[in-house]
């Protein structure tokens, strides 16, 4: 057996420090006249860190799970069931086809920058193509989580690197109470991606990478590749169960295979096409479908000119407009090609010698 290596975890807070911590979250003197009752609060927070109460709040696996008697978070048990059952709609033939759009930019008109993004009106052509092929379109703005009150997708803790089996199909990394790691958007997105026939990603380039917003969700998405569905298996996150059940062979699921996948990457100077190489990379490797050469773009918006008139520069290139709505039209007829079965992607039929 592999050896658990540690020490590297920092040392857990003082009280002081916790105290400095808890409190700097109400900064706002509105909250002087609630002191007494945020020192209440605030004592109950510190046992809850001190206990590691990550999951206060669990249900018995029961019947399906290796361990049925172990006691898994309520959260994770209802993310999870709801993944279940968008599978099943997913799955059935009788359902409406359904394209996952993902509007990456960070930018909107409710925060700092005061304006919509040249992202959010592509994803909105899309959804109208979507719409003249009878297909249903779920817009996922990623740019809420720079606009929303207590929204975030929390990174990724690379359970994965220690074992994949550690890796739970949805993360059960979050939320972690004791820590305050709350409000995880994740747990929605999840289902989204498994209720979809078809993804298409939108996204500008920030210093020659995804933005921020794409980034943490991608990294959130590697249970999907290979994540284990059952965390009494592991009794939760113990790292030796997981690597002895990972060395006596790890199927590595791919939860998200099958479906077609488009891309949009726009930019001002550089960084398009290693972008767009990474993105279509990184979705073939999780068993997506590519939609054609009509299904991927990269295209400069605006080169070297200013960002002031950008939104112009879109308005005048219609041929660029056209290339969006074609990329769409290209995962829509991907979709359709899917479902009836004119189309098996080959990895369907063919077994990896050697999974991660």
């Amino acid at each position: 057996m592999t050896m658990v290596r540690k020490g590297q975890a920092p040392a857990r807070l003082e009280r002081d420090e916790f105290h400095r911590k808890f409190i700097g979250q109400f900064f706002d003197p509105a909250f002087e006249a609630v002191a007494g009752e945020l020192a209440k609060v605030e004592e109950i927070a510190w046992q809850a860190y001190q206990d590691k109460r990550k999951a206060p709040r669990t249900v018995k696996a029961g019947p399906g799970f290796a361990d049925p008697d172990y006691d898994l978070s309520i959260e994770w048990k209802q993310t999870r069931d709801r993944l279940l059952a968008a599978e099943a709609k997913q799955k059935d033939p009788a359902t409406p086809s359904r394209v996952l759009v993902i509007n990456a930019s960070a930018r909107n008109d409710g925060t700092c920058p005061s304006e919509i993004s040249k992202t959010w009106r592509m994803s909105n052509m899309a959804k109208e193509v979507l719409a003249t092929q009878g297909i249903e379109a779920d817009l996922l703005d990623l740019s809420r989580l720079t606009s929303d009150y207590d929204r975030h997708i929390h990174p990724c803790k690379a359970c994965v690197s220690t074992a994949m089996p550690l890796c739970h199909w949805p993360c059960s990394c979050y939320p972690n109470h004791s820590e305050r790691q709350t409000g995880d958007w994740m747990n929605e997105i999840y289902e989204r991606w498994v209720a979809a026939h078809g993804i298409i990603i939108m996204t500008p380039v920030y210093w020659y990478q995804t933005p921020s917003t794409l980034k943490l969700m991608i990294d959130r998405l590697v249970c999907a590749d290979g994540g284990n569905p059952d965390p009494s298996s592991t009794q939760g996150k113990d790292p030796e169960i997981a690597k002895r059940i990972e060395l006596d062979g790890w199927d590595y699921p791919k939860h998200l295979a099958g479906r077609a996948f488009g891309l949009v990457v726009h930019g001002d100077v550089a960084g398009i096409e290693g972008t767009r190489r990474s993105l279509s990379d990184w979705l073939n490797w999780m068993g997506l479908v590519d939609s054609g050469s009509f299904g991927q773009l990269d295209r400069f918006i605006g080169y070297y000119e200013s960002y002031a008139e950008s939104h112009d520069v879109l308005d005048r290139d219609t041929m660029f407009q056209e290339e969006v709505r074609n990329v769409t039209r290209a995962v829509a007829l991907a979709v359709q090609d899917i479902r009836s079965g004119r189309v098996i992607p080959p990895d369907a039929r063919l077994k990896d010698p050697r999974p991660k």
